[in-house]
């Protein structure tokens, strides 16, 4: 791979298309993209691809233009957030650039539990995010291309060691206890719960981004390469270009098709809102959580402990715990915007490199600019889409 300095990456250099570059976090090669087609889920259509040469700056995670390529220099911040029923309402979703949808911390099939999300943070900081919880290892291969800060309360022992393996990519030694005292995590009284006589804080644990991110010095520039295809105009969005109608989409979560996750697009909005399992998605604030673009990456899920070269053991005191097959891996992908969809195979190398995304036709995915939700819904998960 020929290298990719960071500034060249942020700002669209002559010859990466859609301000796009894939490959390693630390070297990207230049590609040329084309505006393309997409396909149906049953039947791929021809496309004609005419080559277009996108200069315009754009911020990383959203694809948006960057007005002043010296406002993205700053670290993306990451949170995990619990989002099981008992810890709604959450805060500062609104404000991420992109919120990854995961499993908790058991097997669907036991029931147990349900999701937990990682909103990122680049564009703009969020005041506070709450709640806060616990790394998963699926969080390594997810945030490594986009060099992020993680805010966390910590996690299980090898989670963290498999972490450390890779701090040349993120942040993720700053969790809660590690951080007192600096004003990166704060504690909301009314959401300290007393059950039995015991004191629980599990709800209570903010992060503040823009104190977080002042806790390193490591990837100041900000991430190092645009972390989805983003298209060059409005015409060159898959949807726009062959999508099927997609007026309502959900994901189900857990053991036979159920504890479905879902985002109906509102014309009137122009953005898709979303809806847990019990109803509408709001936050603390009665804000309805929605997003510009509804990412679905349907990816293996294990349970075990996944080490540094890939091996993952599914045996032991680790068998509860969820990994997402991601690394060097492929799968399906559904890609909705503007009350459009389209379908494809999704693909990614090692834990710093970004996903790619081919449509069923063979072209590339062009990805519309804004907040984008991404599902890791199970190969098994039937997604169901209606128009």
């Amino acid at each position: 791979m020929e290298p990719v300095s960071r500034r060249a990456a942020m700002l669209g250099a002559a010859g990466v298309a859609g301000a796009a570059l894939v490959g390693c976090s630390t070297k990207a090669p230049a590609q040329t993209q084309t505006s393309s087609g997409a396909s149906t889920p049953t039947e791929s259509a021809s496309a004609s691809p005419t080559a277009t040469v996108d200069t315009t700056p754009r911020w990383p995670l959203t694809g948006k233009v960057l007005k002043n390529a010296d406002d993205a220099k700053r670290i993306a911040v990451a949170v995990k957030v619990p989002d099981n029923q008992g810890e709604h309402p959450q805060m500062g979703l609104d404000k991420a650039d992109i919120v990854y949808v995961e499993l908790d911390g058991y097997p669907a099939a036991v029931g147990q539990s349900g999701t937990r999300l990682v909103p990122i943070f680049h564009t703009q900081y969020a005041d506070a995010v709450n709640p806060v919880r616990s790394i998963r290892p699926v969080d390594i291969p997810m945030l490594s291309p986009i060099t992020a800060i993680i805010g966390n309360t910590g996690a299980y022992p090898w989670v963290l060691d498999y972490a450390k393996e890779f701090a040349e990519y993120i942040v993720w030694n700053k969790s809660y206890m590690a951080t007192k005292g600096t004003g990166s995590y704060s504690i909301l009284a009314n959401r300290v719960r007393t059950l039995n006589g015991v004191t629980y804080y599990d709800r209570a644990v903010a992060c503040h981004p823009k104190e977080l991110a002042a806790q390193t010095k490591k990837f100041a520039d900000g991430p190092q390469q645009m972390y989805f295809p983003w298209a060059a105009s409005d015409d060159e969005v898959s949807t726009a270009v062959s999508g099927e109608d997609a007026s309502f989409i959900s994901v189900p979560w857990k053991k036979g098709n159920t504890y479905p996750m879902s985002y109906t697009w509102s014309e009137k909005q122009g953005r898709y809102l979303r809806s847990m399992p019990w109803g509408k998605h709001v936050l603390a604030d009665g804000t309805r959580v929605s997003c510009d673009n509804v990412l679905v990456i349907k990816a293996k899920q294990v349970f075990g402990k996944i080490y540094a070269s890939g091996k993952i053991k599914t045996s032991g005191p680790y068998h509860m715990e969820p990994i997402h097959k991601i690394i060097n891996e492929q799968g399906t992908f559904y890609y909705a915007q503007g009350g459009k969809y389209v379908k494809g195979t999704w693909t990614k190398g090692e834990v710093n490199e970004v996903f790619q995304f081919t449509l069923d036709d063979g072209s590339p995915l062009k990805m519309a600019p804004g907040q984008t939700f991404v599902e890791l819904p199970n190969t098994t998960s039937k997604i169901t889409i209606k128009g």
